[in-house]
């Protein structure tokens, strides 16, 4: 049996060996363009990404002296621990005033219903002055009739009509009297009820003052409204504190994502749900699973502070970029490693399971708007 280097060694196989192996290294060639073509088809990447959190600014709600700090940088916190304690001295202060003048508000109103009841009883005697002077009105004329009739006839000297008729004018003087007196009453009686309206609302306006001062006094003590991490820790003890003021952050860093900036021409395949692939150099470039969460609604360009205006001059067209929101699985883990602000390396699978793609996603949001504005998706340029 003739050696493998015999064969090669034959005349003819030596002039065909370059051409096979030419043809060789074509079929390999093209295997590989084909791969790439394929895999590059199969994923979406860029390097234009960056991991965000919503971070929250802690900042008071009241100004003072800050008392003492209870947390450092880079510190992790829990939601509802003790950030800052601010000296409640003057809010307590505030409160004890509150209390006062409430206190206060509500023996006025006391004093104005003991007062009115007092008015009321006031108005029922001087009703029954009323009614006693108008009986010896009516005696006094009675008598005053029945004088005449006998003085006419002779029977009455004339003196002893006068004096009849002189009690009967007072008591017609005092039905004025008692009339008036009554009237007094009454007046007095609808100021007190006036007097009255006035110490409610004083009291209304103390509770309000009171409700305010226990909530100045409850903000003294900051809290965390989420737990993370501290960062930018800027307030010190002893520090005077403005409502407002940005004293630190706290970065929930179990609930951050990324933010990948794709290229307007790499949107249109892309769906909601499909996996992404994450490399952070910080991880020396270890892969992190995630999934495509969102799309932003415009693209950056219209965010920045001074937008872009092409309607004049000469116009090149730009690739604009889509901000897309990619959701971390959790469950890894390096997820709760990320910080926010790393440069991120995404890959979209487009040939993995999706939902809506980049352009149903807008649709399916103006149908959400024009339903809940009563209309239809589609309004003519006259309904516009």
């Amino acid at each position: 049996m003739p050696s493998p280097f015999a064969v090669l060694q034959k005349p003819d196989i030596r002039r065909r060996l370059p051409r096979l192996l030419a043809a060789g290294g074509a079929v390999l060639v093209i295997a590989g363009l084909v791969a790439w073509q394929v895999d590059r088809a199969r994923w979406e990447a860029t390097d234009n990404a960056y991991v965000k959190a919503d971070t929250v600014i802690i900042s008071p709600q009241i100004a003072g002296m800050v008392a003492r700090v209870l947390v450092d940088d880079n510190q992790s916190v829990a939601a509802g621990q003790v950030l800052v304690e601010i000296d409640p001295g003057e809010v307590r202060a505030r409160l004890a005033q509150a209390e006062a003048n409430l206190a206060a508000s509500e023996a006025a109103i006391r004093n104005a219903d003991a007062r009115a009841a007092q008015a009321r009883s006031m108005i029922a005697a001087s009703q029954a002055s009323v009614a006693s002077a108008q009986a010896q009105a009516r005696l006094a004329g009675a008598e005053l009739t029945r004088y005449a009739e006998l003085a006419q006839r002779g029977w009455v000297a004339q003196q002893r009509v006068q004096s009849v008729r002189a009690q009967n004018d007072q008591a017609a003087a005092g039905v004025r009297q008692a009339q008036a007196a009554a009237i007094a009453q009454q007046r007095d009686a609808t100021a007190f009820v006036a007097e009255r309206t006035g110490a409610v609302a004083s009291a209304a306006q103390a509770r309000a003052l009171l409700a305010q001062a226990r909530l100045d006094l409850e903000h003294a003590t900051i809290r965390a409204p989420v737990a993370g991490v501290i960062g930018a820790r800027g307030v010190r003890a002893g520090q005077y504190v403005r409502p407002g003021a940005n004293l630190m952050s706290v970065v929930p860093l179990g609930e951050t994502y990324v933010v990948a900036n794709f290229k307007e021409t790499q949107v249109a395949q892309m769906r909601i749900g499909q996996r992404v692939e994450i490399r952070a150099d910080a991880f020396g470039g270890e892969r992190i699973a995630g999934r495509v969460d969102s799309f932003a609604p415009a693209t950056g360009s219209e965010f920045a502070l001074i937008p872009v205006e092409n309607a004049t001059g000469n116009f090149t067209k730009i690739v604009q970029r889509v901000p897309v929101k990619i959701a971390v699985d959790r469950a890894q883990p390096l997820a709760g490693a990320l910080r926010p602000g790393l440069s991120i390396k995404v890959k979209v699978d487009l040939k993995s399971d999706g939902t809506a793609s980049f352009a149903e996603s807008a649709a399916h949001t103006a149908a959400q708007t024009a339903a809940r504005e009563g209309a239809s998706p589609v309004r003519s340029a006259a309904q516009r």
